[in-house]
């Protein structure tokens, strides 16, 4: 028993101090643990507020886009509607050479007249892209022709036209008006 109390008198001042660097240590660690809280809480509200920051440019951004959007979808609505009023302007503008030619040909010779409104009206056309189609001796193709009826031709193979009722056109390959047409049929 008196080694052992020997051993705590001498022990208790080096417990003590292990005991003070224990705690100290353990205080040193918590105050680590709270600055670096502290540290990481500085980081995250410099985070935040970058964040909101950014945010509030953006917010700024999009709402000077909304306008600028809207314009511009009146404007592509207003071209667009412009080019279904004015997409034949230039249609137009080779019309008035044919109706020139119509009006000279009113004040002289009707039939020459005629004749060279014709012709310029087919040069209007095949600039445009609008082709005569002209059916005669061919087979009927429902794209192409439209059968306005039948009748039994001894000369002609069924199915092939004899009679052009009205002449039908393509516009850039495709049928604008079908070819009116009578078709043979055997006899």
């Amino acid at each position: 028993l008196l080694l052992w109390c020997i051993w705590e008198n001498i022990a208790s001042p080096w417990l003590l101090c292990t005991a003070t660097q224990q705690k100290n240590g353990h205080r040193s660690e918590e105050e680590a643990e709270k600055t670096e809280q502290s540290g990481a809480d500085k980081v995250l509200m410099e985070e935040k507020s970058q964040l909101e920051k950014q945010l509030k440019e953006m917010m700024g951004k999009y709402k000077r886009a909304l306008p600028d959007t809207k314009n511009l979808r009146t404007w592509s609505q207003r071209m667009v509607e412009d080019a279904k009023l004015y997409g034949i302007q230039s249609f137009c503008k080779d019309l008035l050479e044919v109706a020139d030619i119509l009006e000279k040909a009113m004040e002289s010779n009707l039939f020459d007249g005629l004749v060279m409104t014709e012709v310029q009206v087919q040069k209007v056309f095949n600039d445009h892209g609008l082709v005569r189609l002209s059916p005669e001796g061919q087979k009927f193709d429902p794209y192409e022709h439209e059968a306005f009826f039948n009748a039994p031709i001894e000369d002609k193979e069924p199915g092939t036209f004899d009679i052009v009722t009205k002449v039908g056109y393509k516009l850039h390959g495709r049928t604008l008006r079908p070819v009116l047409v009578g078709v043979a049929k055997a006899p």
